[in-house]
């Protein structure tokens, strides 16, 4: 014999980020300017730091517009019944792609500089170095255009997991989907400034070897980014929560309502918006279902809860 209590499931889901999109539409008519103009500036004056830094913003172009792409399918199916738990995942799942995209890029990186190694090119440091320059100062601007845009609109307080991400801005967490695009942005500012250090070494103190040595270290640091990103948007899409703080809470509220009468038996908590989870359980006992609803409400991060109650054995 069990009784299932009425789901707790009138809050909203998560999903969209109007202010996070419009910086990042930004974000991509910027990089596919800055992109053509290293491009070729890295061909004329045949700088390898200069044209990895000008494809490597190709490949974030195409990242920023599966980011557009991500928060537009979520926008487009808010209102689909089809996603039982919302549209949010669509834009985890662009992040994901984009982190796949990220590692690519990072390997393309390194097969160019090793080539580069192999066959040095005479290279045009000042005007190099100027276009370099210019390329930092539109990927800081694009960074703070998507920091703009860090959708602090969400409630309730995030018990993620992920903490190493290579900033400090905790909306940017929440947001992965931001996040992704923000990340490729780092990832730009990074090998831009690789380039111009690159560039004076090999003007100041002829050491040409630097520019395919800093493309390397610049690649090494876009993987990591890109590993990082893998594992917090994997786990979402796999659900696998389980070891994140809601849950101890979760245990505790269900302690505190059944004071010691019921058994927790069954316990699934899985995310379903960026600080937003759902909560399924089962507890044996003379037990009050609504009891148990009452102190989970209490946690504006529970937005779906079902309770099942069993007669004790």
């Amino acid at each position: 014999m069990s009784y299932l209590a009425p789901c707790l499931c009138q809050r909203r889901f998560d999903s969209g980020n109007p202010a996070g999109e419009v910086g990042t539409r930004r974000v991509l008519v910027l990089t596919l300017i800055t992109m053509v103009v290293e491009i070729i500036a890295g061909q004329l004056f045949n700088s390898m730091s200069l044209l990895a830094d000008g494809w490597h913003m190709s490949s974030h172009a195409v990242a920023m517009g599966m980011a557009l792409l991500a928060y537009w399918a979520a926008r487009r199916y808010a209102g689909d019944l089809r996603f039982a738990y919302g549209t949010w995942k669509i834009e985890i799942l662009g992040s994901f792609a984009s982190a796949l995209l990220l590692l690519m890029v990072a390997l393309g990186m390194v097969i160019e500089s090793v080539g580069r190694m192999f066959n040095p090119l005479p290279i045009a440091f000042d005007q190099a170095a100027e276009v370099a320059v210019l390329g930092l100062a539109v990927n800081l601007f694009s960074a703070w255009l998507l920091m703009r845009g860090d959708g602090h609109g969400h409630h309730g307080h995030d018990h993620g997991h992920d903490h190493d991400h290579p900033h400090g801005h905790e909306h940017l967490h929440q947001d992965l989907n931001l996040r992704s695009a923000y990340l490729h942005v780092l990832a730009d500012a990074a090998t831009s400034v690789a380039a111009i250090v690159a560039l004076l070494a090999g003007k100041y103190a002829g050491a040409v070897w630097l520019d395919p040595v800093i493309g390397i270290a610049g690649s090494v640091l876009v993987a990591r980014w890109a590993i990082s990103l893998l594992s917090v948007s994997g786990r979402v899409l796999l659900d696998a929560e389980m070891d994140a703080g809601v849950v101890a809470e979760v245990r505790d509220a269900v302690a505190a309502a059944t004071d010691g009468a019921g058994r927790l038996l069954d316990l699934h908590v899985w995310r379903v918006g960026r600080a937003q989870y759902a909560c399924v359980l089962t507890v044996a006992g003379a037990v009050d279902a609504g009891l148990i609803h009452t102190h989970l409400a209490e946690h504006a991060e529970l937005v779906h809860v079902t309770v099942e109650v069993r007669a004790a054995a």
